[in-house]
């Protein structure tokens, strides 16, 4: 069952929102989502504002800077829901944590892009460069497979969603691979000669993916869409079925693609 948000009136004429608190004559089904800012909040925003109401959602937006705390945020049940990973992120995330998170559906792709300010062309980078990378597995190994579908390195055979920098197999350039929080990509980038950056951190900092970016992901077959995610119960849940399936119609495509310009994809 989703947590109820009973409104209660205390004496003094304030007015309490009490979360966890099921059942009343007054409750009522909120849907509560924690999403990082850009995109996902701004799609949940457009949803909230434009379709929710007339589709008979109730739904309530809670914004996390840190992406790290959503899963854990949603399991101890302070979340319905949360939108800002793909699915190996999950599966990473679950297997280490041993909870029992589900991927609903997928919205949205943020191509993963390559940016640098100090080469225009990926061919470009000298001996010795510095590359910066997320740090957190199923990202790093989706930088490394960038960087390997464009020429820059070679991996091994085999190496997949899990590849790791032991699974180069050439490195012609020398480079030497930094890890680091993916938030913290763009800050670094004047540091580094190249830096792997999510989308929606490229967003964040200003940088626009389909002009910035010296290559970036393609679209077609690439597993990395984001999505829904709850914890197993509330998987069938008609509320989070309603959200997805607002989130997958027509006019958030629309208002993808109008908004973020080729930046953000909507989920085929």
């Amino acid at each position: 069952m989703l947590r109820k948000i009973t409104t209660v009136v205390a004496s003094a004429g304030l007015l309490l929102g009490l979360a966890g608190c099921g059942g009343g004559a007054n409750s009522d089904d909120t849907l509560t989502v924690g999403a990082t800012s850009v995109p996902h909040a701004e799609i949940l925003k457009y949803v909230k504002d434009n379709l929710a109401a007339k589709n008979g959602l109730k739904l309530e937006i809670r914004e996390f800077s840190n992406y790290e705390q959503l899963n854990p945020a949603l399991n101890d049940g302070q979340l319905d829901a949360n939108y800002f990973q793909h699915k190996p992120y999950l599966d990473e995330s679950n297997q280490k944590t041993g909870q029992k998170l589900t991927f609903v559906a997928g919205v949205h792709l943020e191509p993963l892009g390559v940016y640098s300010k100090k080469v225009t062309k990926l061919q470009d980078l000298r001996q010795g460069a510095t590359v910066a990378v997320p740090s957190d597995p199923s990202n790093e190994a989706r930088a490394l497979k960038l960087l390997a579908d464009n020429g820059v390195i070679t991996l091994k055979p085999g190496a997949g969603q899990n590849a790791t920098e032991k699974d180069v197999a050439g490195n012609p350039k020398n480079i030497t691979f930094k890890p680091t929080d993916a938030a913290a990509l763009p800050r670094q980038l004047p540091d580094v000669d190249a830096s792997v950056i999510n989308g929606n951190y490229a967003l964040e900092a200003k940088l626009t993916p389909a002009k910035d970016a010296l290559v970036s992901e393609k679209a077609e077959g690439n597993p990395y869409v984001n999505g829904i995610v709850t914890k197993a119960e509330d998987a069938g849940d008609p509320q989070v079925k309603k959200l997805v399936d607002l989130l997958r119609g027509p006019e958030v495509k629309k208002f993808i693609e109008d908004t973020y310009k080729g930046s953000v994809l909507p989920a085929a």
